[in-house]
């Protein structure tokens, strides 16, 4: 089993999103609705983020790796003060309650009237001093789960230091960044000069950052989508399609909530919101289940459209549609043992590199460091591709294990053996890939200096043949 750092357990919760920023926490109440009625667990409250025996172990190593992320451990202490609190005020209403429990078989058998009726005065106020205590107790737990829920996940050791996204490490490239031999334009000129992108009808319909794909560009969108599914079931992939809205308890069980509630798109009426990324729904397919071994791995693949409201990236990349709210992808998962994470981490991004090969696209794979990974993730690689209109290279995947973490929001566990003790599973996730960024490298690369468009050869029998998007 791979170990954040020597002599911890490698089953401490983790977190994650599609997009390296996108990291939150949040506790919530789950129920199980998916697993058959033998196997329903009830949860009162989900699990926090790290293990807080863990905490209690190891503070100071706990710290000194949350410092390699640039986070203050004061949190840790914090957490620790609340845990001796709240073990305190366990420790003394399990007293009070055993002195009821010994008094109270004591009281039956009272002869003496006067005797008895005091004693059960003294138990009634006895129980008042339970009941206070028990309210003390919930509000320290309260505040103990608050303040876990602020801790970030803590990074593997094989991820580098480093401050922010300039420190990252290009660890794998294939192909360099492409100069056409003439002028490349920008997808937005492209688009409208084609007519397969009306920004215009888009603003009309629905305002700022949206757009309308027509004809081949539509065509192309849908045969990217349809071909990448088609290449994830070779490479071992379940197909699954799931709902686009999902209940707001799903949302923190993915954890997404409560960080970026902001960011995200609701039905007030129906408490339903719409899904920023299919990981969302696909993390909490076995919430409240306990799996068999046997059954795993399980390798999903899903296509979603996502929506987010991109509150973060406001006044950035408004020209064209790299950043929208509204936007396709196609979404990797994977649920694991957790001695498997890491090889599996590795398979997740093979799959997402082999997307961008067979595309044809220059492509380079980033190991992100310490300070730039997201909130959840313990190692997270970064697949970008070339655009040569824009002049830059584009995110198109995020692979990132998070570990125990959304296991233990969702409350997904396994047994490592028929009647073990059941555990807490690991989950990856990865874009394979995120639309519409590789639309826009599409475009860019393959464009002719008369404008036209050719179509990679992967995607032509998806698109009835056609080898070029012209005027």
């Amino acid at each position: 089993m791979a170990n954040r750092f020597p002599g911890t357990t490698a089953g401490s919760a983790r977190e994650t999103s599609h997009t390296k920023a996108d990291h939150c926490r949040g506790i919530i109440s789950f129920t199980a609705q998916i697993a058959p009625a033998h196997q329903r667990v009830v949860v009162q409250q989900t699990k926090d983020m790290l293990d807080i025996k863990l905490i209690r172990e190891q503070p100071e190593e706990v710290k000194r790796q949350l410092a390699r992320c640039g986070v203050d451990g004061a949190i840790i202490d914090q957490v620790l003060a609340f845990d001796e609190q709240r073990r305190r005020l366990i420790y003394e209403v399990e007293t009070r309650k055993a002195e009821r429990n010994a008094v109270s078989k004591q009281i039956g058998a009272m002869k003496d009237p006067v005797e008895r009726q005091a004693r059960i005065e003294a138990m009634r106020q006895l129980g008042d001093e339970i009941a206070a205590l028990d309210r003390q107790l919930a509000e320290v737990e309260e505040q103990q789960r608050a303040a876990m829920l602020e801790i970030r996940n803590l990074p593997h050791a094989d991820v580098p230091d480093g401050v922010d996204d300039r420190d990252n490490v290009v660890i794998y490239q294939e192909g360099e960044e492409r100069q056409l031999p003439f002028p490349a334009r920008p997808h937005w000129e492209l688009g409208e000069a084609l007519g397969i992108l009306d920004f215009e009808r888009g603003v009309k319909l629905a305002g700022s950052r949206f757009y309308v794909m027509r004809g081949a560009g539509a065509r192309l969108q849908r045969a990217v989508i349809q071909w990448l599914l088609d290449l994830h079931l070779q490479q071992g992939y379940q197909e699954v399609y799931t709902p686009f809205v999902v209940k707001e308890s799903v949302l923190w069980a993915s954890g997404q909530l409560p960080k970026f509630r902001d960011n995200l798109y609701r039905d007030e009426e129906s408490g339903l919101w719409l899904v920023p990324t299919a990981e969302v729904p696909i993390t909490s397919l076995y919430a409240d289940e306990i799996l068999e071994a046997s059954q795993l791995p399980i390798y999903h693949a899903a296509y979603t459209p996502c929506f987010r409201k991109e509150q973060l990236s406001a006044g950035r990349d408004v020209r064209g549609i790299k950043r929208g709210h509204q936007f396709d992808k196609v979404e990797m998962y994977m649920f694991v043992k957790p001695e498997e994470s890491y090889q599996a981490l590795e398979k997740l991004r093979r799959d997402a590199e082999e997307c961008a090969r067979l595309l044809g696209l220059p492509f380079r794979t980033k190991l992100l460091c310490a300070g730039d990974l997201g909130f959840g993730s313990t190692k997270t690689y970064d697949i970008e591709v070339w655009a040569p209109g824009v002049g830059e290279w584009l995110e198109v995947s995020s692979c990132s294990n998070v570990e125990a973490f959304q296991a233990r929001r969702a409350n997904i566990r396994y047994r490592p053996e028929p009647g073990a003790k059941p555990e807490f599973l690991h989950t990856l996730n990865g874009s394979g890939l995120g639309l519409p960024r590789t639309i826009i490298a599409i475009m860019e690369n393959y464009q002719q200096e008369d404008g036209s468009i050719l179509i990679p050869e992967v995607l032509r029998p998806y698109m009835g043949g056609m080898e070029r998007i012209g005027p």
